[in-house]
């Protein structure tokens, strides 16, 4: 017969759950042991910071102590800093400053990831690159399938990074065979394009923003470019403040923060004020209940509800876009943004409305008519984007099932159309109450 647990192991088990809700600290793990002791190296002090896993972020760093507003979150000394300097003062250096023409600092960092991660055991960067990432979500990393699910500004954003890294790859494929008495195998195993593209990921996901003085070695982009060991564990909030920069008289990268933090729960930085598309496209993730949420409105999408007789069409698409109003039009929480109903209300302007069309970029109201089927064809709008989104994540749903490989991929995607459908709710709801008022 089994026995029962009683009220202590109730207790254990709840008090399981509660730690595994704040996070489960992973200091004794093996790799951030060895992290923290190579940083102790560099001059860094031990921080109340502590690595741990989360059931909703995944991985990042809890508090021993309670923070208050002001407090310093972490100071990363320069010597932990990898940055340009860095790559320059490696074996790498002596290549990248004959070569010509210059390679940007971009690749400069890229091409320092691939080798160091290519030396191993031998590289004095290992402690950091062993607790790196293996893959990146970012779309460059996400199959052709998956993209297609994508709302399509994203969608078009997201071709757009792909080529990006290819590009960047094969411009740099003679500069990375230059670096061949570096190495005993063929260079062109080691920086493959899939190397390169973890390089380009690590840097694009995790980098600081910190200025270097410009390098007659390097192209003319700016060297804005700095990789923090530890402090990059940090996870992103929108609803916390913090300030980060580089400190001249500590030489450290510092972050203080403006919010309040528990102890023994997840210290979060912001990285700014981005909606969730972006989020997806720069870092490979997505942020739920995001207060920046916006769903766009491509211009095909907008063009949908107009009627191709009108004689003025073309005249009104061409103000819209000399004035920069076929871009960044969007529903958020708070339904329709501006720029949204002022393109809308430009384009239902009537054949003896057009001359105003100067006054509806200002704002103004031209007439009830014209304010009454914006509204209408802003409803519309909404609603079938909603019945697109609902389409994607029955098509998500299903490619779940069948493609196991796509699960995690899928899940995210998954995860931005769902924000997506409650953003659009919302609005569709504030139209609805609009309606009724001006009725």
């Amino acid at each position: 017969m089994k026995k029962s647990r009683g009220r202590t192991g109730r207790k254990r088990r709840k008090k399981h759950l509660q730690s595994f809700k704040d996070g489960v600290n992973c200091s004794d793990k093996l790799e951030y042991i060895k992290l923290r002791k190579w940083l102790r190296d560099r001059g860094f002090e031990d921080s109340n910071l502590r690595p741990a896993q989360f059931w909703d972020t995944g991985r990042g760093l809890m508090t021993t102590k309670a923070l208050q507003a002001g407090d310093l979150v972490i100071s990363l000394p320069e010597k932990c800093l990898l940055t340009t300097g860095t790559v320059l003062s490696s074996c790498l250096g002596e290549y990248i400053m004959k070569w010509k023409p210059p390679v940007s600092p971009l690749i400069a960092l890229c091409t320092f990831l691939i080798a160091e991660k290519h030396a191993g055991e031998k590289s004095p960067w290992k402690a950091y690159l062993d607790v790196l990432p293996k893959t990146y979500t970012c779309p460059v990393c996400l199959e052709r399938d998956v993209i297609r699910l994508l709302p399509e500004p994203l969608r078009k954003k997201a071709r757009e990074q792909r080529m990006t890294v290819h590009e960047l790859y094969m411009s740099s494929k003679a500069f990375f065979s230059s670096l061949q008495p570096l190495f005993a195998e063929n260079t062109g195993t080691i920086f493959n394009y899939s190397a390169l593209q973890w390089a380009w990921c690590t840097i694009n996901t995790r980098t600081i923003y910190m200025k270097h003085s410009q390098r007659e070695c390097f192209s003319l982009e700016p060297d804005v470019y700095a990789l923090a060991p530890y402090l990059d564990l940090l996870n992103h909030s929108p609803n916390v403040q913090v300030k980060a920069e580089f400190k001249e008289q500590t030489r450290s990268y510092e972050i203080w923060t403006n919010s309040l933090c528990k102890k023994y729960k997840e210290v979060f930085i912001c990285y700014g004020p981005h909606d969730n598309q972006r989020l997806l496209l720069e870092y490979g993730f997505v942020a739920p209940d995001n207060p920046h949420s916006s769903v766009y409105v491509s211009p095909d999408t907008l063009l949908r509800y107009f009627p191709p007789l009108d004689k003025q069409r073309n005249a009104k698409l061409s103000i819209l876009k000399d004035h920069n109003f076929l871009e960044n039009l969007t529903f958020g929480w708070e339904g329709p943004s501006w720029r949204l109903l002022t393109a809308l209300k430009l384009l239902s302007l009537g054949a003896d409305e057009f001359t105003c069309w100067r006054r509806t970029l200002l704002g103004d109201v031209i007439s009830a008519r014209n304010e009454q089927q914006t509204l209408n064809i802003t409803a519309k709008i909404c609603h079938f984007l909603i019945e697109e989104t609902q389409r994607v994540l029955l098509q998500i749903s299903q490619l779940k099932r069948s493609k196991e490989n796509l699960k995690n991929h899928l899940a995210l995607v998954e995860a931005l159309r769902l924000e997506d459908l409650k953003v659009l709710q919302k609005s569709a709801e504030i139209l609805r109450n609009l309606t009724v008022a001006t009725a």
